[in-house]
């Protein structure tokens, strides 16, 4: 069945991040986090943030690098490693691999590997698993995402989606548009609120659904205004409240699952089943 197992995964969010280690700390000192698509993502989240490429461009000046890879063999992960000068920690889904073999710590953040390409718990029990090395309780998730797993956005005919966000919403806007874009194949674009506003409204109209996703204080300011911009150009807004970039991304797994049910498509793969994107894949050759 198509999907099955990005459904399996979004479903087993609650289970798995209960199990999630809340025993670890990070040491005190300066920390950068680095990692590559869905785990740089996850990555951001942590605080100070590099993607592993420029991590080995310009390795980063700090006193551990935290490494985020969900089966620990992304190529672009295990140079960024080497080329800092300093002891790294991982964060992934496998006891065992190239980058474990690296890392003077390793915290396993899942009880099993994720089995779809489009990761969603993978993800979620690698923001839970920071936001715990950083000292944060993350004992209330697990019933946050049950209850997230009720909501569900109504699916629609439109091929170009954006999603906007700001701060602690960032990672989510741009994790949430790497699932629609891989799991859905649609035109997604992630914007940050504040950007949005300043030049890149003029590529928008009422062809786009648009989520804004709301944030706190200034940034819920900011993101009520853009909602109320990209009103003004027809498009379907939906203005998202936010707490936790664990809970927030639920609805656009979801979304992502729903839109790749109702097209025919099948999310798991994330395109790899198709010839050319095989090819492609290939072509890179980095393990994701």
């Amino acid at each position: 069945m198509r999907g099955e197992q990005t459904r399996a995964a979004i479903a087993a969010q609650p289970e798995w991040l209960r199990l999630v280690p809340a025993d670890r700390r990070l040491p005190d000192g300066r920390v950068v986090f680095t990692g590559c698509g869905t785990s740089f993502h996850a990555a951001q989240t942590g605080g100070r943030a590099v993607q592993a490429l420029e991590a080995v461009l310009a390795p980063p000046d700090a006193d551990l690098l935290v490494v985020v890879s969900h089966e620990g063999e992304t190529t672009l992960a295990i140079e960024a490693v080497r080329a800092f000068d300093g002891p790294s920690w991982l964060v992934t889904g496998a006891a065992e691999s190239p980058l474990a073999d690296l890392a003077e710590e390793v915290v396993v953040a899942t009880p099993a590997i994720e089995h779809s390409w489009c990761h969603t718990v993978s993800y979620t029990c690698a923001v839970a698993t920071i936001a715990a090395l950083r000292g944060e309780d993350v004992s209330w998730l697990p019933d946050a995402v049950e209850a997230a797993l009720e909501v569900r956005e109504a699916v629609s005919e439109h091929e170009r989606f954006l999603v906007a966000g700001a701060g602690r919403d960032w990672p989510t806007a741009q994790e949430a548009v790497l699932k629609l874009r891989e799991g859905a194949f649609v035109a997604a674009e992630a914007h940050h609120t504040e950007q949005l506003l300043h030049g890149h409204l003029a590529a928008i109209d009422e062809s786009v659904r648009c989520f804004v996703l709301e944030g706190e204080g200034r940034a819920a300011e900011r993101a009520r205004d853009a909602a109320a911009a990209l009103t003004e150009l027809g498009c379907e807004v939906t203005l998202v409240p936010t707490r936790h970039p664990v809970v927030d991304i639920v609805r656009f797994q979801q979304l992502t699952a729903d839109l790749a049910e109702a097209r025919g498509l099948d999310p798991d793969r994330i395109h790899r089943d198709d010839e050319r994107w095989a090819r492609a894949a290939a072509a890179h050759k980095d393990t994701a």
